[in-house]
This record gives C-alpha cells, sequence and structure tokens, in this order.
C-alpha cells in the first residue's frame, strides 16, 4: 500500500513478520494436536519455544529452494535439535499452512473493520438525533419531490452500514475456516481429530472439505462483502458531494484551518473525502473480479491464484479500514446549513401535492385522474407557494371542489417529525 492511505494496523497485519509468525503459530497448533493424540513425543512444541522467526534469513534459504513455506520451515528447525526438528511439519503440506495462516490474518483483518464500522454506526446515530426535527425538501430524479426529516438520509446509510456489518460478523463464522488435511486433502498422515484439535487452539472451524486449498469461493463472498461495503461508503459520499454543490448548499465537509481548496481559487471548499471515498471504491470492486477467478483452479490445487493474493488482500483490507475511518470523521465534521435547507421547504409549498391530492380524494367523488390533473396544472402553473394555494382555492371554488385545511410549515414540520420517529423506532429495535 502506498504511505497515502497505509492504515498501520491493517499492514502490521499483513507484513512478512507477521505473515510468518502466523504460519509458526499453526505449526505449533499442529504439534500439540499431535502431542495430544500421542503421535509425537509429549512435550516436543516445547523445544520451539525459544525460536526466532527471521524473514531475512527466510528470504536467504528461499533464493535456494525457490519454495517460501520450505524455506520458513528450514529457517526454524535449524534453531533446534534434529531429534525434536524432524517431527515440525509433520503430516501436512504447504498449502495447509499457507490457506490457515492466511485465514487468520484475514480474520483479524475482518475484526478490525467491524470494529471501525461501529465507530461508523455510531457516528451516523450522532447525526441522527441531531437533525430529526430539520424539515429538509426529497428528491427524486433529482427533482424537488416531498418534504422528509433531514435524519432520514442518515438513518437509511446507517441502516444499510448496519446489513454489511450482519453480514462480516455472519462471515467471521461460516466463511473463515481452517485445514490440516495434507496432499490433496485426503488426510494420508492426519486424520480429522487431530485437525479439529488443532484449529480449535488457533480459534478456527475446520473446512468440511478442502482440495488441499480451502476452496476460494469462501473468500470471494467475503470480497464481495467488501466491494458491497465500499458501495455503501460511496452511496453516502456522493450524497455529500451532490448536497455540497455551490447551486444546493445544504451542507459542507468539515474544514480545517489552514486548509486550502485550490491552488489558484482562494474561494474553493471542495468536498475531497467524499470524492477521495468514491474514487477507493473502485478499486475495492475491482478486488472481487480477482477473487472470483481465483476459484477455479486445476484439479486439486494449483498456485495461480497466490501471487494476486499476496498483493490484493492487504490492499483490500487496508482500503476498507482506510475508507470507513475517513467517512467517520467526514461525517462527524459536516457543517449542515439548516436555514437553507428549511427555507427550502418553505419556498416549494407544491411539494406537498401528494398529500393534497389524497386529501381531495377523501372530501370529493371526483375521480382520482380529475384531482391529479387539478393539482398538476396548478404545480406547473405556479410561480411561488403563495400562487400554489391561491391558484387551488380560486379553481377549487370554481369546481366546487372540498378542499383541504392547508397545512401551515410547522404544522408539517411535526406531521412528518411523528412520521420519522415511528421508522426511527422500528429500526432501533
Amino acid at each position: 500500500m502506498i504511505p497515502r492511505y497505509e492504515v498501520k494496523d491493517i499492514s502490521s497485519l499483513w507484513s512478512d513478520q507477521t505473515r510468518f509468525e502466523t504460519f509458526l503459530k499453526v505449526e505449533l497448533a499442529l504439534m500439540k494436536a499431535l502431542e495430544k493424540k500421542h503421535k509425537i513425543p509429549v512435550g516436543t512444541n516445547l523445544a520451539f519455544e525459544g525460536v526466532q522467526v527471521n524473514p531475512a534469513r527466510i528470504q536467504e534459504i528461499e533464493e535456494i529452494t525457490r519454495h517460501d513455506v520450505i524455506a520458513f520451515c528450514s529457517s526454524i528447525t535449524e534453531q533446534v535439535d534434529s531429534r525434536v526438528a524432524r517431527f515440525f511439519h509433520f503430516g501436512v503440506t504447504s498449502s495447509d499452512i499457507l490457506d490457515t495462516a492466511l485465514n487468520l490474518q484475514i480474520k483479524s483483518s475482518v475484526q478490525l473493520i467491524i470494529q471501525e464500522m461501529h465507530h461508523l454506526l455510531k457516528t451516523l446515530e450522532e447525526q441522527i438525533h441531531k437533525t430529526k426535527d430539520l424539515l429538509t425538501i426529497g428528491r427524486s430524479h433529482g427533482m424537488y419531490a416531498e418534504p422528509m426529516i433531514f435524519a432520514q438520509k442518515f438513518l437509511s446509510f446507517h441502516q444499510e452500514l448496519k446489513r454489511r456489518l450482519d453480514d462480516y460478523e455472519k462471515m467471521l463464522e461460516t466463511e473463515i475456516t481452517g485445514q490440516l488435511s495434507g496432499a490433496v486433502g485426503n488426510y494420508t498422515i492426519l486424520d480429522t481429530e487431530i485437525e479439529t484439535l488443532a484449529l480449535n487452539e488457533l480459534g478456527l472451524k475446520a473446512e468440511k472439505v478442502s482440495t488441499q486449498v480451502i476452496p476460494r469461493d469462501h473468500l470471494a463472498k467475503i470480497i464481495s462483502q467488501g466491494a458491497l461495503l465500499a458501495t455503501t461508503l460511496e452511496r453516502m459520499a456522493v450524497e455529500f458531494r451532490l448536497l455540497h454543490h455551490s447551486d444546493i448548499a445544504e451542507l459542507k465537509e468539515g474544514f480545517k484551518k489552514g486548509q486550502k481548496g485550490s491552488s489558484t481559487m482562494p474561494h474553493k471548499k471542495n468536498p475531497i473525502s467524499s470524492e477521495n471515498i468514491t474514487g477507493l471504491a473502485r478499486i475495492i470492486r475491482s478486488h472481487f473480479e480477482i477473487a472470483l477467478q481465483n476459484e477455479v483452479l486445476w484439479h486439486e490445487r494449483d498456485i495461480s491464484h497466490s501471487s494476486n493474493e499476496r498483493m490484493y488482500l492487504p490492499d483490500h483490507f487496508g482500503l476498507i479500514t482506510y475508507s470507513i475511518r475517513r467517512m467517520t470523521s467526514t461525517v462527524r465534521d459536516l457543517e449542515l446549513h439548516r436555514e437553507t435547507i428549511e427555507a427550502k421547504t418553505k419556498d416549494n409549498f407544491s411539494a406537498l401535492s401528494s398529500w393534497l391530492l389524497h386529501e381531495m380524494i377523501l372530501l370529493n367523488p371526483t375521480s382520482r385522474e380529475d384531482l391529479y390533473a387539478f393539482i398538476q396544472e396548478a404545480s406547473f402553473n405556479a410561480k411561488n407557494s403563495e400562487d400554489f394555494f391561491q391558484w387551488i382555492q380560486t379553481q377549487g371554488q370554481l369546481k366546487n371542489y372540498r378542499l383541504p385545511k392547508l397545512l401551515k410549515h410547522e404544522d408539517l414540520k411535526k406531521l412528518y417529525m411523528k412520521r420519522f420517529e415511528d421508522v426511527l423506532q422500528r429500526c432501533l429495535k
């Protein structure tokens, strides 16, 4: 990951040092399981307590072996007596260690993402409570539609993010597995009981049927959720960018002291955080195509997936974590222009057309089509809200329509606040 978008918490999880330390963790869990089943002498694992993981030494050996797992094993076993070294990597093949360790790294990454999602959800909840008394004009097709409570925007984002959180938490239980099944997954040396003992030590469930590698559909599903999460963040970012427009000016991203919006135009305050998140979402979604292609391997296995996973997985989890953190600060620092927002609901009372239509349906025996055409004509011809209601009164009397009592702005706000509160309580149950 380039330094600009690097998240140290993720980078450390995917460093060579951590990767090889995780290999060792898997190997020692296997050794303890073998001891419990009396496959190797009890206490063998104790001889490995002081071994050091040295990526430089592993690289040195790999220059000769051209095999990273063999190089790792050699770097460990050269540090202990040969009489116990022979039991290291007993009964397993490279992919048992690679894939089980990989899933431990993925598990830690997903747990960090879940933690960051909770922070963003809390920040959204704070904005919901700050804006549940703010009436705004809703839009459809980019056009003014009907009034709504501004907090509904944040609540919609909150609920979508909550769905993504639920997906990630479920995937921790269903998609992150381990394997210690040996060459082609046939348990030639080990058995499922030893495998289960070792994986319990590591906090992983056993892959029910491995093919020497853990099937990559699990990983494709995890990456698909990352693509969905990135799209959730982009949906939020695009809404903020639209509301940030000079011609709309309902909110602005926070602008810190000393910040500059343009190299030549001092007046500019650009929505750079939202634009940044939008751009990163495109990269995160591209990872899903790689994950899908990695599902198809030759026979029991090949390593066509290995090279790209070394690159895209750290980037995937790093960019997601970065994007969530940036969105959290963006939501927290939003500057809402409340007067501008509310003024649009006062100046565009014709947006009450559907409320007025249904009130008139209840009051008059006239067909829906005729009443719709009546209100549509008023909306299209009126120059402002006062004009609209005057037209309704005058033309309605000429047609002998019974007209509802027209709502004042404060009455309207109370109505929508009540409706929103009902929705909010349903979401928070």
